[in-house]
């Protein structure tokens, strides 16, 4: 058991949480929530003894593995993809040389009788004892094992790290935290980065294997799959709910009406109160009645109603003229790299009003087919935009993409047109830029309110068709909830490259799958066609 123990951090003034206690038993798997800012990251760190509390301590048995993962790293690059992951079990290899060194020592010393010798013989028999506990391991057939569940494929074993993607190193990384089996694992935001199919695996490593587990995703999907537990980092302190993510939404509704019942009842008791004081401060009768209700209402403890983010996006994409009835055709569309084939032969028809999802692994052309609509690579075949198409294009890359040498506002009063020019405090509002916010450039924001930003900018212009690649990236739940209300309520047409099922989840009603060099349609909503996959894929087994 891993305990958290009066935990407190404090800086400038300021008390981010205090008095945070809580106790991490195996098997459980906790989600760590509340609202950006609360400490939940802060609170992960401290836990991996990355930082240090104000006050407080962890503890926690002297042979405890804690393993985590940040939400950003920085990674060294000077070994292959396999050489790096197989870091993991460097602990083990340093112990069996050591074992091996004092083995061959001891067979040349002929002091046996020394207080180093008997040293010796100690520290080989307690290393022994630790090493053959541990169980036999195909260390070779372990790493490929991971490394093929996050993703990689045979060929990228050998290739070395720097040639990947920050998400890539960060899948390394993963793998060698999972490799250790360690007591607990602390992940932050796991699944950025990752498709349907690694969150899947990891989904079920996490289930079936790890021991203890906590996580700050904003993958509803993945916490409610995973969590039995959920903690709420709120206004200093933390609520502590034996139930996974869903269920305790519903406890945190009932735990507030509870709070506000009990805030508007005490409210009313010192309204009273201080009525009853006013009224009879001087006079003689009620001097003793006067003076007890003065100290029981300064030694009230005070009902405080917990804060709910209220901060909210009203989205609404402003209107555009009415495309052709096809806005996107596809036909015969090869796509290759030299030698290296993306896909082949591919085709497909969007009629105007569809919301559709692209899915499949990372590097399977989800990407690549939306650079060839957007015509920004060559490619073999035939594409055609249809009758007054206007295309809003949000990009992975798209908040890299913002000037970080000027401000908030003037990066959106730079694309402003017309009238929309004076509601631009209204618009950043709406998207939590208030106050003194609007003045800070964009090199000091975080990665999602640069998302956020960049979301902004793609608003301004009306358009028909939208195409998303990975927009809930560094969103988080509440922003994803209204971005999509407003790609519901969106009448044009809307293409959308995700992992993160629920946002999909009845918002695209048609997938396009991409694979094996193919790009097949499905029917589907996001949920026909997972249940779909997982038969296909009981059937590859039985055969």
């Amino acid at each position: 058991m891993i305990t958290v123990n009066d935990i407190a951090v404090e800086f400038g003034g300021t008390t981010l949480f205090s008095d945070v206690t809580f106790a991490i038993n195996e098997n459980d798997r906790i989600a760590l929530m509340g609202k950006n800012g609360a400490g939940k990251s802060t609170l992960l760190k401290i836990i991996a003894g990355v930082n240090k509390p104000s006050r407080g301590a962890i503890s926690a048995p002297k042979e405890a593995v804690v393993a985590y993962l940040p939400q950003h790293l920085l990674t060294e690059d000077n070994c292959t993809v396999f050489d790096e992951t197989a870091k993991a079990f460097a602990g083990i290899f340093a112990m069996k040389k050591e074992i091996d060194d004092i083995n061959e020592e001891l067979t040349v010393r002929t002091d046996y009788e020394s207080d180093a010798y008997m040293k010796l013989i100690e520290r080989v028999s307690e290393l022994s004892e630790k090493f053959y506990s541990i169980e036999e391991v195909n260390y070779e057939a372990e790493v490929e094992k991971v490394l093929k569940g996050l993703g990689f494929v045979r060929e990228d074993f050998n290739r070395p790290t720097s040639e990947f993607s920050g998400g890539w190193r960060m899948r390394i990384e993963l793998a060698k935290i999972l490799l250790q089996n360690p007591d607990l694992i602390l992940l932050d935001e796991p699944t950025n980065h990752m498709d349907i199919e690694s969150i899947q695996w990891l989904e079920d490593f996490l289930i079936t294997s790890a021991k203890a587990v906590i996580v700050i995703s904003h993958d509803r999907a993945f916490v409610d799959n995973i969590t039995n537990r959920t903690i709420e980092v709120t206004m200093g302190r933390i609520y502590d709910y034996k139930a996974k993510y869903s269920d305790y939404l519903e406890l945190r509704k009932d735990r507030r009406a509870h709070q506000q019942k009990a805030y508007e009842e005490q409210q009313k008791m010192i309204a009273e109160n201080t009525e009853f004081i006013e009224r009879f401060k001087g006079t003689y009768s009620k001097t003793l009645q006067v003076q007890s209700r003065v100290k029981m209402l300064e030694k009230l403890k005070l009902v405080e109603v917990d804060e709910v983010d209220s901060s909210a996006l009203r989205l609404k994409f402003p209107p555009a003229a009415r495309s052709g009835q096809y806005p996107v055709v596809v036909e015969g569309l090869t796509k290759k790299y030299g030698d290296h084939v993306v896909f082949n032969n591919a085709n497909m028809v969007i009629e105007r009003g569809e919301k559709l999802a692209f899915v499949g692994k990372n590097g399977e052309g989800k990407s690549t087919m939306i650079k060839a609509i957007m015509k920004e690579i060559e490619f073999e075949g035939k594409m055609e935009l249809g009758h007054n198409v206007q295309v809003g294009y949000f990009a992975q890359n798209q908040a890299s993409l913002l000037d970080e040498n000027i401000t908030i506002f003037d990066t959106v009063d730079q694309i402003a047109k017309g009238d929309i020019r004076t509601q631009i405090k209204n618009i950043l509002g709406a998207f939590m830029f208030s106050g003194d916010d609007i003045q800070k450039k964009v090199k000091v924001l975080s990665g999602g309110e640069k998302t956020r930003l960049a979301m902004i900018k793609l608003l301004l212009e009306p358009v028909n068709v939208l195409i998303l690649d990975e927009p809930t990236n560094h969103l988080d739940m509440k922003t994803k909830d209204i971005i999509k209300d407003a790609l519901n309520e969106f009448e044009g047409t809307v293409i959308l490259v995700s992992h993160d099922r629920d946002f999909l989840d009845g918002l695209a009603t048609k997938v396009f799958e991409f694979g094996n060099k193919r790009v097949k349609e499905h029917f589907e909503d996001i949920k026909g066609f997972l249940a779909l996959k997982k038969m296909e894929n009981l059937r590859e087994i039985e055969k």
